[in-house]
């Protein structure tokens, strides 16, 4: 594992607390302790996807970076890739949560629009690292 590949996933696995604060605070959601919240069904389904998403998305982050060790990019291409999986797990969760703010909320609201960035910003992440991986010998 590489120096970059080290410091950023420390970085991601900081992030863990929060998401696991947020599996306590969804599991009392949907246990029925927070009915005084008044959230709507929607409301719910929207944390619960933003929640899961969260989780996968950093798991990915992690696995990446060691991907990332071997792409035949320039350096600057390599911290692109790496950085753009957990930018995508922020922006994708944030998406959902967001979205879903507000009282007596039953469809979306305008802040949809970040988990489209984040899915772009997974999509190229993807494709980028799926191009280096299958072009092979990495550039030192």
């Amino acid at each position: 594992m590489t120096n970059e590949a080290r410091k950023i996933s420390g970085f991601i696995l900081l992030t863990m607390p929060s998401i696991i604060y947020g599996g306590y605070f969804l599991l009392s959601i949907l246990s029925g302790q927070q009915e005084s919240l008044g959230l709507t069904e929607f409301q719910k389904s929207m944390f619960r996807a933003g929640h899961a998403h969260a989780g996968v998305l950093v798991i990915l982050s992690l696995l990446i970076q060691l991907f990332a060790d071997h792409l035949p990019f320039s350096k600057q291409g390599v911290w692109t890739v790496r950085i753009s999986f957990p930018l995508s797990a922020v922006l994708i969760s944030l998406g959902f949560f967001a979205s879903a703010m507000g009282q007596s909320v039953s469809a979306p609201n305008k802040l949809i629009g970040i988990l489209y960035v984040g899915i772009g910003v997974l999509i190229f992440g993807m494709i980028t690292i799926g191009i280096g991986l299958v072009r092979g010998r990495k550039v030192e």
